[in-house]
């Protein structure tokens, strides 16, 4: 959760680094996981302090931020691993969602392991694959947010913050996935005919 007044910076970084890791997110994995990295600690932080105040949020983004870009930049074979886990739960979540309810948590943690040993095995299709959806989702997202304003977040008018879902509730949402796919099968093209075979860079 962040303040309102953060909501369009943050969204063009979800939109721009949802197109990296959608179009780049093989050949410029470690920048990838950087970014993904940020996002996701940001997200947990903000979401440990709450309703705490502005500035007390924004630090807590900024410090957990780069404590998750950092963990995932330095465990590159567990980043790999985290990101096939990460695509299994998602996949699992969306399948489930499409015949209604939620899925059963075991369901999520037998598909998370299944893809995280998937992407070790098969690591440049999964590191593809896995970008591509991901990046596209993120990318749909930060314009969501962008366009829609408050339709795409879900606000307290309490403490008027900002809480990013990874999930689409709103109208026409059908449509969101159709176009999700799409933006992530090009991406999937684009990454395996534009330079997605040079192999992630190592230290």
């Amino acid at each position: 959760m962040l303040p309102p007044s953060f909501q369009v910076p943050a969204s063009i970084v979800l939109l721009a680094g949802g197109a990296l890791a959608c179009f780049a997110g093989y050949r410029l994995f470690r920048q990838v996981l950087a970014v993904y990295g940020f996002i996701l600690g940001a997200l947990i932080a903000t979401s440990v302090v709450g309703q705490a105040g502005t500035w007390v949020t924004v630090l807590a983004a900024l410090g957990g931020g780069l404590a998750g870009a950092l963990l995932l930049v330095a465990g590159y074979f567990v980043g790999v691993a985290l990101v096939g886990a990460a695509l299994g739960a998602f996949l699992v979540h969306v399948g489930w969602r499409l015949v209604g309810g939620d899925p059963h948590w075991a369901a999520v943690l037998a598909c998370a392991a299944l893809g995280a040993i998937a992407a070790m095995a098969f690591q440049r299709h999964v590191i593809i694959a896995a970008t591509a959806f991901g990046g596209a989702w993120t990318m749909l997202v930060g314009a969501a947010a962008l366009m829609l304003g408050r339709g795409a977040t879900v606000g307290s008018s309490a403490t008027d913050v900002w809480v990013v879902y990874p999930g689409y509730e709103g109208p026409a949402s059908g449509w969101v996935y159709v176009a999700w796919v799409a933006v992530a099968l090009t991406g999937v093209y684009v990454q395996l005919h534009a330079g997605g075979r040079t192999r992630p860079r190592k230290k």
